[in-house]
């Protein structure tokens, strides 16, 4: 049961943390929108992690590690882990870090609602909920 609570915890954070995302680029401010959408990124996939190990990932070192080692059970996981990778580049790196911020990662923070859909589908708490 407190497994199945985190995880509603983790993706119920991960909406909001997307919302804010939305709200903040709508501001004209994506730079710290990308950051935001980053947050929700980190806060989905420590819930995908959550679900397959038992355990949340501490800080983000550790969640890419979570995911190395996940990308080797299958393809879909694999997938998702070039997915998470590109966010980190785009989202973090490229457009928050360097301030880098063009058309392509605005769709990647516009992206993100999938993102977490997606955990949440590969979870198995429905790829369908949001908020």
């Amino acid at each position: 049961m407190q497994e199945t609570q985190q995880l509603a915890i983790l993706f119920a954070d991960a909406w909001g943390l997307y919302d804010d995302a939305i709200e903040i680029l709508e501001s004209g401010k994506p730079r710290i929108a990308a950051e935001v959408a980053w947050g929700a990124t980190k806060r989905a996939t420590d819930a995908l992690l959550l679900a397959i190990t038992g355990r949340e990932p501490g800080g983000t070192g550790q969640t890419t590690r979570g995911m190395l080692r996940l990308k080797l059970v299958n393809a879909e996981y694999a997938a998702f882990y070039e997915l998470y990778n590109e966010r980190i580049i785009e989202l973090h790196g490229r457009c928050f870090y360097l301030g880098y911020c063009p058309t392509d990662v605005i769709n990647t923070i516009r992206g993100t609602s999938s993102y977490i859909q997606e955990a949440m589908r590969l979870a198995g708490a429905g790829e369908n909920a949001e908020n």
